[in-house]
């Protein structure tokens, strides 16, 4: 069974920070772009951040020059590092993943199940 597991979510202080993880596992033969989301109360899921398999990176208008996405391919992990959170940063943070499974022929958009983040004072 191919599945994404988040960590690291958690309640912080304004101007705090956090990181989150993401690992994918299962019988796969190509973990390719991995992505984060979030979703606030009442809103749209957003694209917090994404990152290729070679390292190139994209990142959403809210969230540029606090949060910084890496990954390591030998562990089939993606992190999202955040600073300076705000209380507009909160919200359930999904990994996302292009995955090749071992017996596929192509690659399939995963989800996980979602981290809660909690910018509160």
């Amino acid at each position: 069974q191919v599945q994404l597991e988040e960590s690291g979510g958690g309640l912080v202080l304004p101007g705090g920070s956090l990181r989150l993880s993401c690992a994918a596992s299962g019988d796969l033969s190509g973990v390719y772009t991995m992505r984060w989301y979030r979703q606030a109360p009442g809103m749209a899921r957003e694209l917090v951040a994404d990152i290729t398999y070679g390292g190139a990176t994209q990142y959403g208008d809210s969230v540029k020059g606090r949060v910084t996405i890496s990954r390591d391919n030998a562990k089939d992990t993606v992190h999202l590092q955040m600073t300076n959170l705000q209380p507009d940063d909160t919200g359930v943070y999904y990994c996302n993943a292009d995955l090749r499974r071992r017996l596929g022929t192509r690659s399939e958009n995963y989800w996980g199940q979602g981290t809660q983040v909690t910018v509160s004072s």
